[in-house]
Formats: structure tokens, sequence, C-alpha cells
């Protein structure tokens, strides 16, 4: 589902503010009723009505504007599935989620600047294929290759760093996994192969030329991103809300400071036919890399998609109008049926 006028929605925080607002109101006329009024009367005159008519009309106003914001944001459905021809290459990104991504020498830290980067590169995409895996001494596939942007923005967020089992860094697991990945899938005529990896440089893993060389010699081009800064900062300990309790220590006690180690990255994308960027402060971004994709040869790949997509407001909207109608001419009250032992009972009293 997607929404023709989705602006509309935020009207949808005024229903709660309307139903608090009434039942104020209603509260005070109680109290008021109370004030000149025995309680003792007024329980008389109610004794056979079923006095609950009110919640019934406000329950339906609150509906009906549901209802009727719903119909204004206009709801749009898809009627089929459809392959739909598009016009890109195919992008993996590379991860690393070690610990020292959580340093903070490059501001919020070294992992949230990376995925903001990452989502100013998808937000630029038009047709192209992305993935995501994540690496440390192990990697993995967080996101396939697709075009669903969304699905890939949602893989990014909820990547961090605790999700790892280990917290080295291996760029030859990286580059392995996106190897396999981009061999496993649908190849297409003229469409560019690109891999980004980013990281703050450090590797601890074994030589990673056999793995890189499997990625160029299908023909895939390797980029890199450092990202930090060369004189570094501690590597911190967070607690579940995120607040920094303490700092990693060394096998004697002393703390540990994390540098941003471009060496191997140059290497890596000087090997791959590609290019290194650097991330170290606000300023400094992977913007070039964008300029860089645009000159890549695009290809023709087909996916399956919702088509024809259908404003279907009519149906909130006569949803709504039903329960406005219940709102209106809803009574206050009910009489209930008298019975015959409930007469009898009044009688001895």
């Amino acid at each position: 589902m997607i929404w023709e006028n989705s602006g509309f929605l935020w009207l949808l925080l005024l229903i709660p503010i309307l139903g608090a607002g009434y039942w104020w109101f209603k509260t005070i006329q109680i109290k008021k009723r109370k004030a000149q009024f025995d309680d003792r009367l007024i329980e008389q005159l109610r004794r056979n009505y079923w006095s609950r008519g009110d919640v019934v009309r406000l329950f339906g106003f609150l509906f009906a504007a549901l209802f009727f914001i719903v119909a204004l944001a206009g709801p749009k459905i898809g009627t089929e599935v459809r392959e739909v021809q598009r016009t890109g290459l195919n992008l993996m990104v590379a991860l690393d989620l070690s610990r020292s991504m959580n340093v903070q020498d490059v501001r919020p830290s070294r992992l949230d600047k990376a995925k903001f980067e990452i989502n100013r590169l998808v937000n630029r995409l038009r047709g192209d294929r992305i993935g995501l895996l994540v690496f440390t001494d192990e990697a993995f596939n967080q996101a396939p290759l697709t075009t669903d942007y969304a699905a890939m923005r949602l893989f990014l967020d909820i990547a961090n760093t605790d999700q790892m089992p280990n917290s080295g860094t291996n760029f030859t697991s990286a580059l392995s996994r996106a190897a396999e990945a981009f061999e496993s899938m649908e190849r297409h005529q003229g469409a560019a192969n690109v891999l980004l990896l980013v990281a703050d440089g450090e590797h601890h893993g074994p030589p990673y030329d056999e793995e890189l060389k499997r990625l160029t010699d299908n023909g895939i081009v390797v980029f890199t991103a450092g990202i930090g800064t060369r004189e570094g900062d501690l590597i911190p300990i967070t607690d579940e809300a995120g607040r920094t309790v303490s700092y990693h220590r060394d096998s004697e006690g002393n703390t540990v400071t994390s540098t941003l180690e471009p060496q191997t990255l140059q290497e890596i994308s000087r090997e791959g036919g590609g290019e290194y960027y650097e991330i170290t402060s606000g300023s400094d971004t992977i913007e070039p890399f964008f300029a860089r994709l645009d000159e890549l040869e695009r290809g023709e790949f087909s996916s399956q998609e919702y088509a024809d997509y259908e404003n279907r407001y009519q149906v909130m909207l006569l949803t709504g109008l039903g329960f406005l109608l219940i709102a209106l001419f809803f009574p206050d009250s009910i009489k209930r049926k008298e019975t015959w032992m409930s007469r009898f009972n009044q009688s001895d009293s």
C-alpha cells in the first residue's frame, strides 16, 4: 500500500487529543450534575435506562474521523504483480560492524556516520539494485540485492555491533561473502557490478588477495571508504540505553585507542579497480563515489512489483460515513425492557 497524500496522516495525532478533550468535558458535566441533584434521585431516574449512549457516540465520531483522514491520505493498493523492466547496476555494500566502529572520533560515531552516508546513497539510487552484508571476523548477508529501498533502509537501520558473534575485522571474509553474493545472483547484460567496502581499516584476518582476485575476475569493481581519524579515540563500552559506561582495555589493563588505518583499504581499492574515499569529519563524505556510480554502465533487468495502483479512498469514506451516522443518531439512553420480576421487586420496596 502507498499513499497519494501521506501528509494528511499527521492529522491522526488529533484523534486521541479529541477523545481526551471530550472525556474531560463529560467529567466536568457529571461533577456539576452531582453538585445540583441528589445522587439517589439521579439513580432512580436512570434505573431502567442504559445510559452509555454518549460512549458509543464518542467512539462513533472518533472512528469516523479516523477513516475520513485515511480517505484524505488516499490509500493506493496494487491490484496485480507485474514484471517491471528497470535499468540499473548492482551495488553491494559491505559494512564493518566491529566494536571499533562505535568510536566517536567521527560524530555521533563511526557506525552512525557510515549508516548516514549509506542512506544518502540509497536516496540517490534510481532503479539500481543494492544489497548489504555486514562483517567482523565473519560476514553475513543482511539484505539481498534489491530495488526495494525501503527494505534496504530497514536492514541498514537495525545493523549494530551487538549482533555480531566476534569483534575482530576480517576483510577476507567480507570479500568472500561478497563474491558469493554476486556469483549467485542473476546476471544482466551490460549491468556493472560494484562492491563498496566501508570500514575503519583495521584488518586482523588472513591474506585477502585470492578473494579480491575472485571478485575482479568476475568484473566486479571494488571501492572502499575509510571512516575515522588518524588520531582516533577510545573504544566505548555502552549499556542498553547507549550510554558509555567504560572503555575497552588490552590484556595489561590499558585503554585501547582505535585509529583509522587507510593503507589496507587503499590497497584493496587500487587492486579492485575502484577508488578509496575517506570520511573523517562532518564535511568529508562519499559524495565523489556518487559521481563515479553515475559513470558506470547500466543494464536492463526485471523485477516483480505491484503495479496498477488504485486509490481506494471510497471504502474508507463510506466506512467513515457509517460511523458518523451512528454518532449522530445513536440515542443518549435506551430504555431497558422491564420484566414482571422488576415490577414485583419495586412494589415490595
